[in-house]
């Protein structure tokens, strides 16, 4: 063994020295949440109320719920390829999170997997599949449809014949007729309007 550094020795002997002494000062403390440093799960959302829900259109879209408050949506992307339909469930949603969002109706049950999604200032679940996926045939019928999100309640929808129908408009590529909500009014057929100069 070679002899030693006369310089190695104090530097040696310093760094030791060190590693005893107590520091001058306390550390800075930090203060953090423990709300933050773990995740703490939401409280579960109640099964939402659909009294005075029903189905509106709003272009390539369906909705359901109270006017200004949808709770589902169906939507038609017709520029994708192949098309697709996009499943949304408008509840609260956690940046990063997925799921699985079971529907129950028509005598099927589908999952469908869907993610925390941004969309105009709403954090909401969604997710999209190509319009011929035997999955969106659980919409295709007009029997009560029940859709249970995870944390979210389950949200029933009354049968209707306007979702399948919106989902057969798609699958063919938005070509033909597509399901309008019903309204109150009954139009008034042609014999029973008046001839001009009349009455």
């Amino acid at each position: 063994m070679g002899p030693v550094n006369r310089l190695t020795v104090p530097i040696v002997l310093g760094l030791l020295a060190a590693c005893g002494q107590e520091p001058d000062a306390p550390v800075d403390p930090q203060r953090f949440s423990l709300d933050e440093a773990r995740h703490v799960p939401a409280e579960p959302l109640s099964s939402p109320d659909t009294q005075g829900a029903g189905w509106t259109a709003d272009g390539q879209a369906i909705r359901f719920g109270r006017p200004g408050a949808p709770l589902l949506s169906l939507a038609c992307d017709l520029q994708a390829e192949p098309v697709q339909v996009r499943v949304v469930r408008h509840v609260r949603a956690r940046p990063g999170l997925k799921a699985l969002f079971p529907v129950i109706g028509n005598g099927r049950i589908s999952r469908f997997s869907v993610d925390a999604a941004l969309h105009e200032g709403e954090w909401r679940w969604e997710g999209a599949l190509p319009a011929s996926d035997p999955m969106l045939d659980v919409f295709v019928g007009t029997g009560e449809l029940e859709a249970t999100l995870p944390g979210g309640g389950s949200l029933v929808v009354a049968g209707s014949g306007i979702p399948g129908e919106f989902v057969d408009w798609c699958r063919a590529g938005g070509r033909g007729q597509r399901a309008e909500p019903a309204t109150n009014e009954t139009p008034e057929p042609d014999s029973a309007r008046p001839e001009p100069g009349e009455g």
